[in-house]
């Protein structure tokens, strides 16, 4: 599999195992490590996680197959984010958001020590944050880099004049941006985000491609459009509608990253054969306008 470079120091998977829902997939450490190994045989060795999936208990889980399977660790790259924080407030969680240098510095300590490694080769800044301090932050991402902690830094769902104000205060160190995108999703199209890091040369990582399953399940208008679309080409192609979806993230000039959040290997697969259709320019415009929340003007 082509792996895309985001710097000297980091290489990703074109593919990428998302890790959100591990927590429900009843799996042993023997079962994870296992299931590690089939990505990594399917040469998608880019592992996505977050310290607040399952409140930490993704990335323990993920740590205790490491440690169970020791050889896996140095086979793959290890993302994960920080920022969301969750407070019982009057016998209720409430959630809200958390970049101060302290908390990022604390959060990534101890996101390694769940995850049972040295260092994370990519690490996050998972959600806007309206009260974000852009320098301090900065200096925590900064710090964390020159301590190994971390190999390189990112942010997730930015847009982007709080990209361009992260990564100014730290000295352009950022990598990417995780962002949702997928045939009926089309947020970083209208806010200008995508042209940003194709500018800048900056490779997305996408997470929900595939609309969380929406896109063949529900019975709303736009997602029946949007399938009708992807199934007509999917016919031209003789390959499934989710291969067509993910070739159509692909296409365009940013060359995005696809995650993939399935427990079934076979899933991933299709993800993985993705890369090898080719669709044309027009297609890709066909799908672009087919749900009708992007007009070709």
């Amino acid at each position: 599999m082509k792996k895309i470079k985001f710097s000297e120091e980091l290489l990703l998977s074109s593919i990428v195992q998302g890790f959100w829902r591990l927590d429900s997939w009843n799996f042993s450490k023997e079962d994870l490590a296992s299931f590690m190994n089939k990505c990594i045989e399917l040469d998608v060795t880019t592992f996505d996680t977050a310290e607040i999936y399952a409140g930490g208990a993704c990335e323990s889980m993920m740590g205790e197959a490491f440690s169970f399977d020791k050889s896996i660790r140095n086979k793959v790259e290890i993302v994960s984010k920080t920022g969301i924080s969750i407070q019982n407030i009057n016998g209720k969680n409430f959630t809200y958001y958390d970049t101060t240098y302290k908390r990022v510095k604390e959060s990534c300590h101890a996101s390694l020590k769940r995850l049972n490694t040295d260092y994370i080769d990519l690490y996050l800044i998972h959600r806007e944050d309206p009260c974000i301090d852009f320098y301090e932050t900065a200096r925590a991402l900064i710090d964390l880099k020159k301590e190994g902690l971390i190999i390189e830094a990112g942010v997730s769902n930015f847009d982007p004049y709080k990209f361009n104000a992260l990564n100014n205060a730290s000295e352009n160190i950022l990598v990417t941006n995780q962002i949702e995108l997928s045939p009926v999703c089309f947020e970083h199209f209208k806010s200008g985000m995508i042209d940003v890091l194709t500018e800048k040369k900056i490779h997305p990582m996408i997470w929900s491609p595939l609309a969380g399953g929406n896109i063949f399940t529900s019975d709303e208008e736009r997602y029946k459009k949007a399938f009708d679309k992807i199934k007509e080409i999917a016919d031209r192609y003789n390959e499934k509608p989710e291969a067509i979806i993910y070739a159509w993230i692909m296409h365009h000039p940013v060359a995005a990253l696809a995650i993939s959040g399935s427990s079934n290997i076979e899933r991933l697969g299709i993800a993985v054969h993705a890369l090898d259709i080719k669709i044309k320019h027009s297609e890709w415009y066909e799908i672009y306008s087919a749900s009708g929340e992007m007009v070709i003007r």
